[in-house]
């Protein structure tokens, strides 16, 4: 006689995949990137007068503060400046390359730093948005205001590298680290330009929207189509399950014969 089975606990429901939490990003990033991007062409007063605003208010103390002034004069010229981030993404590079199984990587990361820039020079081309002008301006900058090229060369390099160190499990201390200096350096620039007044602070924020989009979609491309990643299901080691030596389960409910 069997027995009625009794009926299975629902499913608990699947986790979210990283492809899930990428997309979700990218939409979040390219709605308020886009959002930005229309209210400054268009020259939404409200935008424009809070712009103004705030950098009068930091011209006011960078003419005051003398040596705070030359501090981040010496941060964003230097040490943030997009020449030093592209020196810094080409020794990670150089790295990748003398391994064999990682130049599919160092070559996606000089492609999304190309992209990168191609993408700000053509949004300040299209724009053409005047920079702050001061009767005693404290530093000078050539080229478009919007976006912030510091501030989205650093998000896309040191995003990108912070995401390389992670997918290569480096250590807590090391990786601990790392973000801490990625974050304050990605902060850091956007206030020096502002602060500086060679930037409006929607032009700074504009560069870290774009900037932190194309770290999204460089790292969506990269999990989709780097040959390391390729046929490997999520959750899953990538290799077939042998065949195990053990005969199954019976699921019957009858009792088991004995030998003859």
């Amino acid at each position: 006689m069997r027995t009625p089975h009794a009926p299975a606990p629902p499913a608990p429901p699947a986790p979210s995949t990283p492809a899930r939490s990428a997309v979700a990003a990218a939409a979040l990033l390219g709605a308020a990137s886009v959002l930005l991007l229309a209210l400054v062409a268009a020259q939404w007063r409200p935008l424009l007068d809070l712009d103004g605003g705030i950098s009068r208010t930091a011209h006011r103390w960078a003419v005051a503060e003398d040596g705070l002034t030359q501090a981040a004069r010496i941060l964003t010229d230097w040490v943030w400046d997009p020449w030093t981030m592209r020196l810094l993404c080409a020794v990670t590079v150089v790295l990748l390359l003398r391994r064999p199984a990682a130049r599919w990587t160092a070559g996606w990361l000089v492609v999304a730093v190309a992209l990168a820039t191609a993408v700000q020079q053509g949004l300040k081309a299209a724009l053409g948005r005047e920079r702050p002008v001061y009767p005693d301006p404290v530093d000078t900058a050539h080229y478009a205001a919007f976006p912030s090229g510091h501030a989205m060369t650093a998000t896309v390099v040191l995003g990108l590298l912070l995401w390389l160190l992670h997918r290569h499990g480096v250590g807590r201390v090391l990786w601990r680290t790392a973000l801490v200096v990625a974050v304050i350096s990605v902060a850091g620039v956007g206030l020096t330009r502002v602060w500086l007044g060679v930037h409006w602070p929607t032009d700074v924020l504009g560069g870290w929207l774009f900037g932190a989009l194309t770290v999204v979609a460089a790292v969506a491309v990269h999990r989709r189509l780097s040959p390391a990643d390729a046929g490997t299901a999520p959750g899953r080691s990538g290799g077939t399950r042998p065949p195990s030596s053990s005969p199954a389960p019976s699921t019957s409910d009858d009792p088991p014969r004995r030998p003859r």
